[in-house]
């Protein structure tokens, strides 16, 4: 008997506008070149290379040990909640309830709610262009419209209170900031980030600020925007500071109106963050742990701080000096006309994995690399050694 041919695969239209992650497409690559034997130097994905710490890993074994797997409250644990208000209060310069927390599988969990109970069709956020590429998917796949909006090293990389103002429409309904930025690494300065709140509320809209790295800046650390207005939503993880990554974990700060909706959306979608994940990061705020972590900001700072000039050295043109993240956003113009070209012949010829700014947005991707400085000094200064090798060896005639 003849195999059965399946029917022609239908894909909603949404899809076709969703784009994947490039640099995992040059991750895979990487890793099949360790696979044949070859030297690698990963600086293309924006994961820490240090692992959970070992309180908050003991804190997981112990949940696991004492049966702690059945499901939470949709919004989380109570004591995570009352745990991390604690946190914004004594180290955040906010005072947040704990009611005000919800608990999500990731930050990707935490703007999917957000955008859930945001946007209608047609709707449109407000972004900074380039920026990290889920957020205008995740307002794609409610049917809504992300405006991107170019910025350059003029304004830090950041949307201002102008550029707000000449793009708002009758259609928007948010303005996405993020401090500091993936891929940029810059922060929002906080009298931009106060007057953009005061026009997008007068508006009657949301302003969502993502502090995904907030925990990692490498000067004076500001307040969480928690602390400007009770009427912003905050993203947050545990992935980037805190070192859980593989934990999927995150949350939101959501203004006391929308607690209740979201609550609802979580129920629906995911019902509820991982259990053990929870009870695990109850130990991120003790005082050791929190050790820890500050020890892993001083060595991400003096990472910036090798890998900033060295590239500037190069030939790279990185006009400023990004205050927080793991990133370095880098203008490769003088050497490629075609940063997802250069970036696969780095890894290709060089052993050099470095993020094509095509995964960060259309304004002008084609002249950037993202560099990661998620890896050791050490390895950082042999990538650096091969690239000023390639770079020699490709000069342009």
């Amino acid at each position: 008997m003849a195999a059965e041919q399946p029917p022609e695969a239908h894909i909603a239209q949404r899809m076709g506008e969703i784009e994947p992650f490039h640099v995992m497409d040059l991750l895979a690559r990487a890793r099949a070149l360790e696979a044949e034997g070859r030297s690698i130097i990963h600086m293309e994905v924006g994961e820490p290379d240090f692992v959970t710490p070992e309180p908050i890993i003991e804190a997981g074994r112990a949940a696991l040990a004492a049966g702690k797997t059945h499901y939470t409250p949709a919004v989380g644990l109570p004591a995570l909640r009352e745990a991390l208000s604690a946190y914004y209060r004594d180290q955040l310069g906010a005072d947040v309830p704990a009611e005000r927390f919800i608990i999500t599988p990731g930050a990707s969990g935490a703007l999917q709610l957000i955008m859930g109970v945001l946007v209608d069709p047609g709707d449109e956020v407000l972004m900074a262009d380039p920026g990290y590429p889920c957020n205008r998917h995740f307002v794609r796949l409610f049917e809504g419209k992300a405006v991107g909006i170019p910025v350059d090293a003029e304004s830090g990389y950041q949307l201002t209170l102008k550029q707000v103002e000449a793009h708002w429409s009758e259609r928007s309904r948010a303005v996405l900031l993020a401090s500091p930025a993936n891929p940029t690494g810059t922060i929002v300065p906080e009298d931009e980030l106060r007057a953009i709140v005061e026009f997008v509320n007068a508006k009657g809209g949301r302003v969502i600020v993502d502090e995904i790295y907030h925990g990692l800046i490498y000067a004076d650390r500001p307040p969480s925007a928690a602390a400007i207005s009770d009427q912003l939503f905050i993203v947050n993880s545990f992935s980037k500071y805190f070192g859980m990554t593989g934990w999927r974990l995150g949350w939101i700060v959501a203004p006391e109106s929308y607690v209740r909706e979201i609550d609802k959306l979580a129920q629906n979608i995911f019902l509820a963050a991982p259990t053990p994940a929870q009870h695990a990061a109850l130990a991120a705020f003790e005082v050791d742990t929190l050790a820890i972590l500050e020890q892993r900001r001083i060595e991400f700072g003096k990472r910036r701080d090798y890998l900033l000039p060295a590239l500037r050295h190069l030939g790279f043109d990185i006009p400023i000096t990004p205050q927080g993240a793991f990133y370095l956003y880098a203008d490769c113009s003088r050497f490629s006309s075609d940063s997802y070209q250069l970036a696969n012949s780095l890894l290709n010829d060089a052993g050099v994995a470095i993020t094509p700014g095509l995964d960060f947005g259309s304004n002008q991707p084609e002249r950037y690399l993202r560099f990661a400085y998620t890896t050791s000094i050490e390895k950082l200064k042999e990538g650096v050694a091969r690239i000023e090798a390639w770079l020699h060896n490709n000069k342009r005639k």
